[in-house]
């Protein structure tokens, strides 16, 4: 049976930065306009969108997305821009003082005892409309108040709630040569063991990381540039669901390839190549072959979390997930010329 997932999106990291992009990708990839209807009908057949859309009584296509933060400015900017009319404003939430949390974990927290009946009748509204809900998909920053503190609240309350769903961490970790809250580590560090203790699978997105420089020669990378990277990545980790072919197809699967063991569930992620429908900057992509791609993928540079590797590093588990029209034969044989030479 297909599965269904709801996205959490929480502060302004996983609402504006990642969040936004996010969904304006699986969008375009649905062939679905800013306004929710299906523009290119050739979209119609082979795709899934039933995972991430529901359609209202107009056949409209809604995201299963609920909007989150403690302070009005980036929940106000997304409802000032050409996609305002794609989501479901019952599923918008914004706190009533509009404080925010000052990037502060306790703050954000313990907000989160002041907004979590409001907060949960969106949840429970929302899983009751999916057929078959598999898992919750979580976007945030471990950095700021409302991404990391009431975030690491959510976890903990949708972990006693739903104890037989997914929790799928997109996770954006703070930069530590340019982090510009000071708290930020003690923030990192407290939503750390929430995600230890907490979630099933957290994919670590790196803002610091190195790919925007190495491979696409931006020298000074800005955070909208990670952002939108990060969103790439974060739909092309949903593609085998989206786009279901034998392998793959549930979140289930990819997670027990992936995760030896309960609580080594941390992930990272590669992608090679850019193209310009992803990010303007993308350099223009030369013909390539299957196993250029796959040794691109595991190469530090392609990575979107900065971490040194040694020459005693290794790769537990790792799944190549590739866009093209090719037979498992095929791809095969490219692991293993690739398994020969190394």
């Amino acid at each position: 049976m297909p599965r269904d997932f709801v996205t959490l999106r929480l502060g302004q990291c996983g609402n504006w930065q990642v969040g936004s992009a996010f969904w304006h990708r699986l969008c375009m990839e649905h062939g679905i306009n800013e306004d929710g209807i299906l523009e290119d009908l050739s979209m119609d057949a082979g795709d899934r969108k039933s995972a991430f859309f529901y359609q209202a009584d107009d056949e409209h296509y809604i995201p299963r997305a609920i909007l989150v933060d403690l302070e009005p400015r980036v929940i106000n900017n997304i409802l000032s821009s050409p996609y305002s009319r794609l989501y479901n404003p019952e599923n918008i939430f914004m706190s009533k003082d509009g404080g925010g949390a000052g990037n502060n974990w306790t703050q954000g927290y313990s907000s989160g005892e002041e907004v979590y009946e409001d907060l949960m009748e969106m949840i429970d509204r929302e899983t009751e409309e999916c057929d078959s809900l598999e898992a919750f998909m979580v976007m945030h920053s471990i950095a700021g108040g409302t991404g990391s503190g009431l975030g690491s609240f959510l976890l903990e309350r949708l972990n006693d709630r739903f104890p037989r769903k997914l929790l799928q961490m997109y996770s954006v970790f703070p930069n530590t040569q340019e982090g510009d809250v000071v708290v930020q580590p003690y923030n990192a560090l407290l939503t750390l063991k929430r995600l230890v203790n907490n979630a099933n699978s957290v994919i670590v997105l790196d803002n610091g990381a190195q790919i925007a420089a190495d491979t696409l020669r931006i020298q000074t990378p800005s955070f909208d540039q990670t952002n939108r990277l990060a969103a790439t990545i974060i739909a092309a980790s949903t593609q085998t669901i989206r786009f279901p072919r034998t392998l793959y197809s549930d979140l289930v699967s990819l997670a027990a390839s992936l995760i030896p063991t309960p609580r080594c569930h941390f992930l990272t992620t590669s992608y090679t190549p850019f193209t310009n429908d992803q990010i303007e900057e993308a350099k223009p992509v030369r013909r390539t072959t299957l196993l250029d791609v796959t040794r691109r993928s595991l190469q530090p540079r392609n990575r979107m979390v900065s971490a040194p590797l040694t020459k005693t590093s290794v790769y537990i588990s790792n799944i190549n997930i590739i866009k093209a029209m090719l037979t498992r034969m095929r791809f095969t044989s490219v692991c293993f010329v690739f398994e020969s030479d190394n």
